[in-house]
């Protein structure tokens, strides 16, 4: 929701809790009646509204009140669902109220004798003030508010796009490199421009006349005769001209974006924003109101719709300048037939009649702005960046001129293209399976103590298998081949097998010292091979030993081992999947760090804004300088609606309220400024 939709909203809700019906001020019916439909409460307040201004012209509910409190309802709508009417749809109600058609003495064009007079009833000439009529003001009001806040956005949304074109003349001024990528750009443009003054100048001469071998005769007389005019232009470089060139149209986009900066805070300065934070009018009345002060909204709606007539007329003379546009707009304003009607002396916003007024309005929609928007677009078109069909016509000629080079190599190479194509999506696939899902799965099944996932270097049983080898050969061996040459207990027999298990070889390293003593008669005999097969049995076993404990230290480590089987797949899937977000996705990470650098500028200007400004007389801001700080606030506002929390956003609104409040003053803006810098520092 934009800063506009905020200041509709809060007028619009400042005009449902005025009076209508206002004999007297106890005998009062708020707007929120109409917009309170068929309940029950509505008929009751109704009802007993009727019951008190019996005496005052009240008439009973008719066709007419219940359509005019169903367009009244349509207006609010608006409100509501957080968005500005479009101008064809507050045209509508408006024609579909008929107001001048309810009003036979209706003037149609403006007169102040037109105006005070059609305000009278027929019959009498006392000021009507039935309920019908408070209706019709009712509905104008809610027209006016839609009308302000669409008048407001359009100067607001065509001034905003002013800032990048002139950044794009700082870039050809700044810079060489951009003067000459400029100047090339628009070559053909001048080309051209020049072909049509020289084609001008022949048919001014009567080129046509004397049949084609005058005619180029004539055109190379002319083309000699500029050459020669031009002789002293052509003293400057071609970056020269460029920039000259830019430096003018900059300055002409500076002063457009200064004019419609004026004349946003001259609307937001006295128009019904104004009024609704500072003004009596349209502030929901109490027992002490008086009568006259009851109609003081209608007043103040009027000079809206006069002071919005006045600005766009204004802003879209090509003539005016900045430093002469508050003092054009008070002029006009003071030639103004309805302030010259409220403001004479007996007269008061009774004498003013809806049809009238209306009837203005509508003008504003059906001619005053349209033809700023469409003198803007033309103003801004003609100084603003080139087109992108200027802008990027050498690039789009190349592409064209080899295209068909381009599309004879693409269909040569089909069959290439294609199976690099397809090489490419398998070894994705084969990379994906290979590093990514199969060592996630070992993963997964070592949380879960699956078996078939452990890590290991050597099978289960083999440890076991080998002991148990090795202990059957060296108990063999010794009761063979006894140390005392008797033969071994039970108990002795145990005993070797339990020194076995513990890696003592005892009875085999005696008889292999032994037979080592005489090695072929050991040899032939067979213990001393024996001996050896068993040592390398023992040997093996003993390896085992260590890798066992090997195996152990994997197990216990094999989550950390998964994790960085894992790695490489992740990392490589991560950089790729950056890659491509920040080449063909959203760049959320490059969109933040740009949204925080924009941030910082545009809190730059307005501090800018605030530190160089003049203030006047009471310390408050020109209507200059207060419109450009609305459009850095409004850019402000929509930049950090993307960064910041919801809550904390609230709190932001909050802020940039209080720093765009005309009448606080520049130093409490300034104050307001910093707290905002140090408070929400820490989102940008």
């Amino acid at each position: 929701m934009s800063f506009v939709v905020d200041q509709i909203n809060r007028i619009d809700s400042q005009i449902d809790r005025l009076p209508l019906l206002s004999s007297t001020p106890a005998n009062t019916t708020s707007a929120a009646f109409v917009l309170a439909g068929v309940s029950a409460a509505a008929s009751a307040a109704h009802n007993l509204c009727a019951q008190q201004n019996s005496g005052h012209g009240y008439k009973p509910s008719t066709p007419r009140i219940a359509h005019l409190q169903t367009l009244v309802k349509s207006l609010t709508a608006a409100g509501q669902k957080k968005r500005l009417l479009s101008a064809e749809r507050i045209r509508s109600t408006l024609g579909q109220a008929r107001i001048a058609d309810q009003c036979p003495t209706c003037a149609v064009h403006f007169a102040p004798a037109n105006i005070t007079a059609t305000a009278t009833t027929g019959d009498g000439g006392e000021v009507d003030d039935s309920y019908e009529h408070e209706l019709e003001w009712l509905l104008l009001s809610k027209a006016t508010v839609q009308t302000y806040g669409l008048v407001l956005n359009t100067i607001l949304e065509q001034t905003l796009p002013l800032a990048d074109d002139i950044w794009y003349w700082d870039d050809v001024l700044g810079s060489y490199r951009h003067a000459g990528l400029y100047s090339v750009q628009t070559s053909p443009v001048r080309l051209w421009a020049w072909t049509q003054e020289i084609y001008g100048d022949v048919v001014r001469r009567g080129g046509w006349k004397d049949g084609w071998g005058e005619f180029y005769g004539m055109v190379k007389d002319v083309v000699r005769q500029r050459n020669v005019e031009d002789l002293q232009r052509r003293v400057l470089s071609p970056l020269a001209r460029v920039r000259n060139e830019a430096k003018t149209k900059q300055s002409a986009l500076k002063k457009l974006r200064l004019v419609n900066a004026n004349a946003l805070g001259v609307l937001l300065g006295e128009g019904l924003s104004n009024h609704s934070s500072h003004d009596e009018g349209l502030r929901t009345p109490t027992l002490s109101t008086s009568e006259e002060s009851l109609h003081e909204w209608k007043g103040a709606i009027t000079r809206s719709i006069a002071l919005m007539d006045i600005v766009l007329r204004e802003v879209s003379d090509a003539n005016v300048t900045v430093d002469d546009f508050d003092h054009a707009v008070a002029s006009r304003r003071n030639n103004d037939q309805y302030y010259q009607i409220l403001e004479m002396d007996g007269q008061t916003a009774l004498s003013l009649n809806p049809a009238v007024v209306a009837e203005r309005l509508t003008s504003i929609l059906d001619n005053h702005l349209a033809s700023y928007s469409t003198q803007f677009k033309v103003r801004s078109r003609q100084h603003g960046r080139p087109s992108g069909l200027i802008r990027y016509w050498l690039p789009a000629t190349a592409l064209l001129i080899s295209s068909t080079t381009i599309y004879r190599i693409v269909l040569g190479h089909k069959a290439e293209i294609i199976e690099s194509i397809r090489d490419l999506g398998r070894t994705t696939i084969d990379f994906f399976n290979n590093w990514v899902l199969e060592p996630t799965k070992r993963i997964i099944g070592t949380i879960r103590h699956d078996e078939e996932s452990e890590v290991s270097i050597m099978s289960k049983r083999s440890l076991e298998g080998d002991r148990a080898s090795l202990e059957r050969m060296v108990v063999d061996f010794a009761v063979q081949n006894p140390n005392n040459g008797s033969r071994l207990s039970d108990a002795e027999i145990l005993d070797i097998r339990n020194k076995v298990r513990e890696g003592d070889l005892t009875p085999v390293l005696r008889a292999y010292e032994k037979d080592m003593q005489k090695p072929i008669v050991g040899a032939l005999s067979g213990n001393l091979i024996r001996a050896l097969l068993i040592q390398i049995q023992k040997t093996k076993v003993d390896v085992e030993v260590a890798m066992s404990g090997i195996d152990s230290i994997l197990k216990s480590q094999e989550l950390l081992f998964g994790f960085i089987g894992l790695t490489p797949g992740v990392l490589v899937c991560f950089a790729i999947t950056r890659w491509l977000q920040s080449t063909f996705g959203d760049r959320r990470g490059w969109e933040k760090t740009q949204l925080s650098s924009q941030i910082v500028r545009v809190i730059r200007n307005i501090d800018r804004i605030l530190v160089s400004a003049q203030p006047n007389q009471y310390d408050e801001l020109s209507y200059k300088d207060y419109g450009l700080l609305l459009c850095e606030v409004h850019v402000l506002r929509q930049l950090a609606s993307r960064v910041l929390p919801v809550r904390i956003f609230h709190d932001f609104v909050e802020e940039m309220d209080a720093m765009v409040d005309l009448r606080t003053g520049v130093a409490k803006q300034r104050k307001v400024l910093k707290r905002m810098r140090w408070a929400y520092k820490k989102w940008w």
